[in-house]
């Protein structure tokens, strides 16, 4: 696009540069990402101004630069910056007419079920998907202008942190599959009541096409909040589920000695054998509802099952397991942590010591949960006791006091770290070879740091 015809989509005006300027490569909003032809946004914030490296963006390669005041340097300025960045994104999909733009949301494994797509769907055409968890009004643009006229599938994870907030990106980039995950606890304190997340993610498939127009609901069956969805869209609807009836359906589902699951996948009466290379039970459902967005494309039950068997852990603190030369094997899920996968990552822990290895769970401080925290943390701290951990180290203040708690009493060790280097000193000393060690907490909480230590100190290798 040029920059004048990026001007009639976002207002503002040309300073420091001919109109005729093209943009030819992705829209950042991190300089350090910006390639040749493309453009940075210098979004303002309360630490880093993003104008101050719009110099450095303009050297790297960038054809110009979104602001909010002018650089000295070829710019399109703009009063209102994330509004224009969204705009812009949209325009992007108004071009690329034959690409399926799949939006994928839920409390819970949205960004597993998004990797999975993302490494599915290439098997039938060039696909696009969020790296990490770009999910919000900056990072699904960033990811939308990632897209060429090549690309096929555009996998958009959209997050939300209230009412409205999903809606606003279906906007950004209007859906024709729509995939719900699950409803669970994660942001209750700024949600409210769970009632009110299920109305928050269901703005997803409200989004949706008819039918007749191609839009296609990907429900959960197994989460009665996600189907009752169904009565939102006139969309076609697909459920997949394992513990409840659906169109998409696990069966036999089992789990290896390292907490790897396998299972049939059953559709219209056809089946394919199914075996993850993903660590936890629950990615069996995350995989179930990849396989239902491409089986609802179209793609042969077969091809979709060996896809599925190839798929790997894609994203940073997201079930990364990596096994040290000591025989210490990690569990990096630190990324974030709601009582559902925290509740998940726990399952997996207690799967994968099943051969008598001494589970160990390295648990920060869970997030956004209003009123329910203290009562949620003790409840996990139980559930740390009835998976027989053989060590427990919470991590943090106020509520890793009832992780400790809720564990207290049985035949888990507790210890208590109010920090990551006092955790730390605790699991050099303490860990023993075997040991499987999950490292899970709230991304605040600041445990990635912690995990990468743990994995790089003794100089690790991959499971």
């Amino acid at each position: 696009m040029t920059l004048q015809e990026i001007t009639a989509v976002v207002g503002g005006a040309v300073h420091d540069a001919p109109d005729t300027v093209t943009v030819t490569a992705p829209v950042v909003f991190d300089s350090r990402r910006v390639e040749p032809g493309g453009m940075f946004v210098a979004l303002p914030g309360e630490r880093v101004d993003g104008h101050d490296y719009a110099a450095q963006a303009i050297q790297a390669g960038a054809a110009a630069v979104l602001a909010s005041r002018p650089v000295g340097l070829p710019a399109v300025v703009v009063d209102d910056m994330p509004g224009a960045y969204g705009r812009l994104a949209r325009a992007v999909v108004d071009r690329l007419p034959q690409t399926t733009v799949i939006g994928v949301t839920g409390s819970v494994g949205k960004t597993s079920t998004k990797d999975i797509l993302a490494q599915v769907l290439p098997a039938f055409g060039p696909t696009v998907a969020n790296r990490a968890s770009n999910n919000n009004e900056l990072g699904l643009p960033y990811t939308v202008t990632r897209a060429t006229a090549d690309t096929r599938y555009l996998v958009l994870e959209m997050g939300a942190r209230g009412i409205g907030h999903v809606a606003y990106l279906t906007r950004i980039a209007p859906p024709t599959v729509s995939v719900v995950t699950r409803v669970g606890h994660a942001h209750l304190g700024e949600f409210g009541s769970v009632e009110n997340i299920a109305q928050a993610k269901g703005e997803i498939v409200e989004a949706l096409p008819d039918a007749g127009d191609g839009g296609l609901a990907v429900l959960n069956a197994d989460d009665e909040l996600v189907t009752a969805m169904a009565a939102r869209t006139a969309a076609r609807v697909l459920r997949y589920g394992i513990e409840q009836p659906a169109d998409v359906r696990a069966e036999n589902v089992t789990v290896d000695e390292l907490g790897r699951a396998r299972f049939r996948l059953v559709h219209h009466g056809k089946s394919a054998e199914v075996r993850l290379r993903l660590y936890g039970l629950h990615q069996a459902s995350n995989a179930l509802a990849a396989a239902t967005v491409a089986l609802g494309l179209g793609h042969p039950i077969e091809a979709v099952a060996d896809a599925l068997s190839l798929a790997e852990a894609v994203s940073p603190g997201r079930m990364q397991v990596t096994t040290r030369p000591d025989g210490v094997t990690i569990i990096n899920d630190a990324y974030n942590a709601a009582p559902d996968a925290m509740r998940a990552a726990l399952r997996a822990l207690h799967a994968m010591t099943g051969d008598g290895r001494r589970a160990v769970a390295v648990l920060g401080e869970m997030a956004e949960l209003g009123d329910h925290a203290a009562e949620v943390h003790r409840e996990i701290g139980q559930q740390v006791a009835e998976i027989d951990a053989g060590w427990l180290v919470a991590i943090g203040g106020t509520d890793a006091e009832q992780y400790a708690a809720g564990a207290a009493g049985t035949a888990t060790a507790v210890d208590r770290a109010a920090d990551v280097a006092e955790a730390w000193e605790l699991l050099r000393d303490g860990l023993r070879p075997g040991d499987v060690v999950l490292v899970k907490a709230a991304n605040s909480a600041g445990l990635l740091a912690l995990a990468d230590k743990l994995v790089e100190e003794t100089g690790a290798v991959t499971a």
